[in-house]
C-alpha cells in the first residue's frame, strides 16, 4: 500500500477549537485578558504548546507555564461532551475504506486528548495510526509528524493527501511533501490558500475530495 489520508484532529475531524478557547480563557486570562475567537486562531491553533506558552507567557518560568498548560487541557477535557465529526466525515471514512485506503491522524495534542475526541466521535477503530507529536522529536510545523505517520502505514508522500485547518498544520504536511486539503472551520478560504492549502474545504461533502484522493492514488 502506497497511499494513505492523514487528518489533524481539532478542527479537522470535529470543530471543538471553542471548547479550547475557553479553557485557554479560563486558565491564561488571569495573566493578560481574554482572546475571541479570531485572536485564538491567530496565536494558538494548531500550535504546539511550548509554542503556546512562549506566545502568551514569555516571561514565565517553562515549568510553569508547562503546569498552566497541562491546567488548561484538564479543563478542555471536562468540558468535552457529545462531539459530531465535521460533516460528510464518516462517509468519506466508509468511501476510504470500500477504497483500501489506510487512515491515520497526527496531532499534536496530548494522547490524553486525542483519546478522549476520537472516543466521544466513535471512531478510533477508523484509524490505523493515531501519531501524537509530542511524543516524538519535533511536533508541527516540523514534517517528523507526518513522514512517521507515513512510515507507519507503509505510504508514500507522493499517493497520500492530508487534511487540516491550521498553517502549523499545512505547514507540516506540504514539507513532508503532500497536498493538503484545508477545512474552513475557523480561517478563510483565502488563508487556507494562502498558508498552503491546495484546496479549502467547508467540509467533507464537497464533491472536489474524493476525485483529488483517486487522482493522487497510486496506479
Amino acid at each position: 500500500m502506497t497511499s494513505a489520508l492523514l487528518f489533524d484532529l481539532d478542527g479537522t475531524l470535529v470543530d471543538t477549537d471553542h471548547l479550547h478557547l475557553e479553557a485557554f480563557n479560563h486558565v491564561f486570562g488571569r495573566f493578560g485578558g481574554t482572546m475571541d475567537r479570531a485572536e485564538y486562531t491567530q496565536r494558538v491553533m494548531g500550535k504546539a504548546n511550548v509554542a503556546i506558552a512562549a506566545a502568551l507567557v514569555p516571561d514565565m518560568p517553562i515549568a510553569e507555564a508547562a503546569h498552566l498548560l497541562d491546567e488548561k487541557e484538564r479543563i478542555y477535557r471536562a468540558l468535552v461532551r457529545d462531539l459530531t465529526p465535521i460533516d460528510g466525515l464518516v462517509d468519506l471514512l466508509d468511501w476510504a475504506a470500500g477504497q483500501g485506503l489506510p487512515l491515520g491522524v497526527v496531532t499534536n495534542a496530548p494522547r490524553a486528548n486525542a483519546d478522549l475526541v476520537l472516543d466521544a466521535l466513535k471512531l478510533r477503530g477508523r484509524f490505523q495510526e493515531v501519531v501524537i507529536a509530542d511524543e516524538l522529536a519535533e511536533m508541527k510545523p516540523h514534517p517528523l509528524p507526518y513522514l512517521t505517520a507515513l512510515e507507519r502505514l507503509g505510504a508514500k508522500a507522493a499517493h497520500s493527501v492530508v487534511f487540516e485547518d491550521s498553517p502549523s498544520g499545512i505547514t507540516a504536511g506540504t514539507r513532508a511533501g503532500m497536498p493538503v486539503f484545508g477545512l474552513m472551520t475557523s480561517m478563510s478560504e483565502a488563508a487556507l490558500i494562502a498558508a498552503g492549502a491546495a484546496l479549502a474545504i467547508a467540509d467533507y461533502r464537497d464533491g472536489r475530495v474524493r476525485g483529488f484522493i483517486t487522482a493522487r492514488r497510486a496506479p
